[in-house]
């Protein structure tokens, strides 16, 4: 008889425990395309002024564009205006998301302070000490990410 339980119990517990093992899959699969804080990219800074004003600008609440399902803060009309017109041109890399993160196979944060423009893109880190370790080899990370880019929001 323990033999019979022990057989229904797993064949009962198999479907569940499929279902389970599944969840993770799924629960990646759900990695947003652009990386947000609330739903506001790259916490609240005005990608435009990082090409204008060579240096992160925080945006303002009542200025924002609505894109990829994020909104994006800017600092005047002027950059909301370009960033509608254009916004690939823009917006950085890789969704937001830590380009050194991107080349290794993975996602992570970002901050506004670590940045760079690369061939007129933006590329953005999670740290500035994550972005040094970027900028030891920037086109070897670059290529990297570009491949890994946009498989790791499945992961």
């Amino acid at each position: 008889m323990p033999s019979q339980l022990t057989r229904r119990h797993i064949l009962l517990t198999l479907p569940a425990a499929a279902a389970a093992l599944s969840l993770p899959s799924l629960a990646s699969a759900a990695t947003p395309k652009i990386y947000t804080e609330d739903g506001i990219a790259v916490d609240g800074s005005d990608v435009v002024a990082y090409f204008t004003d060579k240096k992160p600008v925080m945006g303002r609440a009542d200025i924002t564009h609505d894109w990829m399902g994020a909104t994006w803060r800017f600092a005047s009309e002027e950059n909301r205006a370009a960033f509608a017109a254009d916004p690939e041109a823009y917006a950085p890399q890789f969704g937001g998301y830590c380009a050194y993160a991107v080349a290794n196979g993975a996602t992570a944060p970002t901050v506004p302070e670590a940045w760079r423009i690369v061939d007129g893109k933006l590329y953005l880190n999670f740290s500035k000490g994550v972005q040094k370790r970027w900028l030891e080899d920037v086109p070897g990370n670059i290529a990297k990410a570009n491949a890994n880019w946009p498989a790791v929001l499945d992961r």
